[in-house]
């Protein structure tokens, strides 16, 4: 299962339909998620990749995987960073699942792992709710402690993969050598905060009731963006935990074509556009990943002229934001700062965010205009003819 150790079929044939969950078939129990476990990225050069997150955002080599460990089709990398836990994993095959996300969509999230107390039910009780299943649960015994993975499918080609560990500490799993490498006891990034989905037209709330139906996961926010002659609608559904939380992102097709429609062209579907780390301080986070060859995307000079206007204080000076280019907003719980990365993805889809919560607990919805009006940019300066 790990690494896609039991992923023989073709990606096509996991699912019912692109994008869609089945729908309920009982009504909704108790189904206790409780952390993003781990996300695995399936890639086309595997190397490269790992010296991306490892160069650039500080990640950690923590262990490997191939064939030489048990798994078949692939190799896989295994990256950490404090409560953060990557799999990289690329094709030797031709009929393993990678490939075939790789040739579709290019590098991306294709996996998410999600911490339960149980997996074996977990997995039982998603499926009897309508989830379309992928792999039953299995049981490892690394090092001595037990591990149990099951997976289901979430939205468009990315599965959603439950893990229970008796451990805390417990290895990864057997089919990745985690010896001699060590685990990453610190880092500028702490945590995922939250996952961007963008969605073709007319499947976010198909989406949404299949989170809040399935996974039991609970809506928390909506809104509707215009940015000048284009519009998206976004909605939030997040685990009782607080810890899996997915911003679901729909481009308005009444409208000029904009960034999500992009995504969902280029990325060929669903998909997830950007994985938000979060941060205990953001300033040495970006200025860490930035003397690292991380690139972010710049916020207009005007952003800051009005800032403390409409914020007031926010702990860190607008000097030293618009040095940054950090953004920043307040909600009714408190302080918010933000940044995104600039795409390195051939097809100018899959970003990062930093993300430092000061007891705000929104996205930053004013932020989204500066957002969107960066990556116009970026994606325009990349268009063939452009200076």
């Amino acid at each position: 299962m790990v690494g896609g150790r039991l992923h023989s079929s073709k990606l096509t044939n996991h699912r019912e339909a692109p994008g869609e969950f089945r729908g309920a078939t009982t009504e909704v129990g108790t189904l206790e998620i409780r952390s993003v476990d781990h996300i695995e990225m399936f890639v086309e050069d595997i190397e490269q990749a790992a010296g991306h997150l490892r160069d650039c955002y500080g990640f950690a080599l923590a262990g490997r995987g191939g064939p030489d460990t048990g798994l078949r089709g692939c190799e896989s990398l295994l990256l950490r960073q404090r409560d953060i836990t990557v799999l990289l994993t690329t094709a030797t095959s031709a009929d393993h699942r990678a490939a075939e996300f790789v040739r579709l969509h290019g590098d991306g999230v294709a996996v998410i792992g999600i911490g339960v107390d149980d997996a074996q039910a977990a997995f039982a009780e998603a499926v009897e709710r309508g989830a379309v299943p992928v792999a039953p649960p299995e049981t490892f015994w690394p090092g001595g402690s037990r591990v149990t993975f099951a997976s289901v499918m979430g939205f468009g080609d990315v599965e959603h993969r439950f893990v229970s560990r008796d451990r805390p500490d417990v290895p990864f799993a057997p089919v990745i050598d985690e010896t001699g490498c060590g685990r990453s006891g610190g880092g500028l990034l702490r945590a995922i905060d939250h996952f961007a989905v963008c969605v073709p037209a007319g499947e976010l709330d198909e989406t949404v009731r299949g989170y809040q139906e399935v996974f039991g996961l609970g809506q928390t926010f909506e809104e509707r963006i215009i940015v000048g002659s284009q519009a998206m609608d976004s909605k939030v559904v997040q685990s009782a935990s607080g810890q899996v939380t997915f911003t679901i992102l729909e481009p308005d097709t009444t409208r000029d074509p904009g960034q999500i429609d992009a995504f969902v062209e280029s990325h060929g579907g669903a998909g997830i556009q950007h994985v938000a780390f979060l941060t205990d301080d953001i300033t040495a986070a970006v200025r860490g990943c930035t003397e690292r060859g991380a690139a972010f995307l710049p916020t207009p000079g005007e952003y800051y002229d009005a800032l403390t206007a409409r914020l007031g204080p926010i702990g860190v000076t607008v000097d030293v934001l618009r040095e940054l280019n950090v953004l920043a907003d307040r909600d009714h719980s408190g302080v918010m700062l933000q940044i995104f990365s600039r795409s390195v993805h051939p097809r100018h889809t899959l970003f990062y965010e930093l993300i430092d919560r000061r007891g705000a607990r929104t996205f930053g919805s004013n932020n989204i205009h500066a957002l969107y009006e960066a990556i116009e940019r970026q994606q325009a300066a990349a268009r063939p003819g452009s200076a």
